[in-house]
């Protein structure tokens, strides 16, 4: 607290919070990292080692580059600098490589580009208006929102721990968002199409981006109701965003155009064979559906509803990433989540045209396309959630009785999973019952979350104006 008062009386507490946090991700360097340290690594060995040909058809190692181009070009330049630390972490058949130089290249690789995501939240603290609430530094707004997003605590665990450069990526998303809240729209179009190309997942809050460039920037004008004034149009503006992105993808799809591989860059970017769930279900519809199907399996057992020797051998408790199929409830394809995951999110795009809300209208369609996917979407990480998350900024008291109770029962819920279940008869006969609990109970508030938001963008009144905001 001191060091914050003496920040506050200098005005620098925003250099003093992100310094803060840089020296913790240094701490954080030795600490226990996932197989996605592994995945990086091969990625900077195949860019660095092999032709541009090759890229995408490389698969010596079971980790193979399925990001989009330019994040390949990304780890090409970062494997430049790489090997002045340890050339051998560069050669593709070093599977498995590791090395205390290799470390530390990687985990300040991660620490450097995570430059860009505290530029992006300096950046979108300028962004809000108002009056400054409270005398005291903590009760800021800008203050508050540069802890919440600067030391993001899931984003830490998951960059400098697990090892990943999402802090990066959503520097991106920060900044292109930051951009069109100062209304610089062709900024805000070119950022979040490079964005798409470093990786493919924010594909999933694009229809929140076009349809608010479309009514926010290509339309000129509203009527005083709000609706919009259709001879405001500009073909100009609509040519000028479509060039922006056609430029983009042609700089990063153009060589493998050439090269006749774009249909094997797609196949690695949407890999559908990979199955409905991530090895750890992700908390969101999906786990609940699973969770009932498991339930009424081991019913339909019991009662001798079902014969065991049909039970289908690819279970979703199996902690494996693959293919598999439903035991009672109707089994999940790729193209019902894509469907259930549309229909999730047309009520906010509906919402951002015919009841425009300016930027603050955007930001919460954004979240709720990313949360629809995060709850719909086939194959979805956990750390998904974060993109859903970064981008949130509360306006209204924190939580009610009923969701401090919710947050709460975290805490018994832990200590059953990992200390009391362990010591019961169930461990060997059901072990994916720890599981099952943490996915289906973090699920239900993800989708209360969800339904919340969804209820408050729907009944909230379009801002009357007659100038766009």
């Amino acid at each position: 607290m001191a060091a914050l008062t003496i920040a506050a009386r200098t005005g620098n507490w925003f250099s003093a919070l992100a310094l803060g946090v840089t020296l913790l991700k240094c701490l954080l360097i030795p600490t226990y990292h996932s197989t996605d340290f592994e995945v990086h690594r091969n990625w900077l060995a195949i860019t660095h080692s092999l032709p541009i040909s090759q890229w995408y058809y490389e698969a010596t190692s079971e980790w193979t580059l399925d990001y989009p181009p330019f994040f390949a070009w990304f780890e090409y330049i970062l494997s430049h600098v790489a090997k002045y630390f340890d050339q051998e972490m560069l050669n593709v058949h070093n599977v498995n490589y590791s090395s205390s130089r290799t470390l530390l290249f990687q985990r300040f690789s991660v620490i450097f580009t995570d430059a860009l995501f505290v530029y992006a939240v300096h950046e979108c603290c300028k962004c809000i208006g108002g009056k400054e609430v409270g005398k005291e530094l903590t009760e800021k707004p800008k203050f508050i929102l540069s802890v919440l997003l600067l030391w993001n605590f899931g984003l830490l665990i998951v960059d400098h721990i697990h090892f990943q450069y999402n802090g990066f990526l959503f520097g991106l998303m920060l900044l292109s968002i930051a951009r069109l809240f100062q209304k610089r729209h062709m900024e805000g179009a070119f950022l979040f199409a490079v964005l798409l190309h470093f990786k493919h997942i924010y594909l999933y809050v694009a229809p929140a981006y076009g349809v608010y460039l479309l009514r926010s920037y290509c339309f000129t004008a509203n009527k005083p109701d709000g609706s919009i004034r259709w001879n405001s149009f500009s073909f100009v503006r609509v040519i000028s965003l479509g060039l922006v992105v056609f430029l983009v993808s042609a700089l990063s799809l153009g060589p493998f155009l050439a090269l006749n591989q774009l249909p094997q860059v797609f196949s690695r970017l949407f890999p559908f064979k990979r199955g409905l769930c991530h090895a750890y279900w992700a908390p969101n519809f999906w786990a609940l559906y699973n969770a009932l199907d498991k339930v009424l399996s081991v019913i339909g057992l019991k009662l001798k509803f079902l014969d065991p020797n049909k039970i289908p051998k690819a279970s979703m408790t199996s902690g494996l990433v693959q293919q598999f199929q439903h035991t009672v409830l109707p089994s999940v394809t790729p193209l019902a989540t894509l469907i259930c995951t549309l229909i999730a999110i047309l009520p906010s795009i509906f919402c951002l045209w015919f009841k425009p809300q300016g930027p603050r209208g955007f930001l919460r369609c954004l979240i709720l396309c990313a949360l629809s996917s995060f709850m719909f979407g086939w194959h979805v990480h956990e750390k998904a959630i974060l993109l859903a998350i970064l981008p949130m900024r509360k306006e209204k008291p924190l939580f009610n009785w009923l969701e401090t109770f919710y947050l709460l029962g975290l805490g018994p819920l832990e200590v059953c999973c990992e200390f009391v279940f362990p010591l019961t008869s169930w461990k060997l006969k059901y072990p994916f019952i720890p599981l099952l609990l943490t996915s289906v109970y973090c699920a239900v508030g993800i989708t209360y979350a969800w339904f919340k938001l969804y209820v408050s963008v729907l009944i909230d009144p379009p801002v009357g104006k007659t100038k766009k905001q």
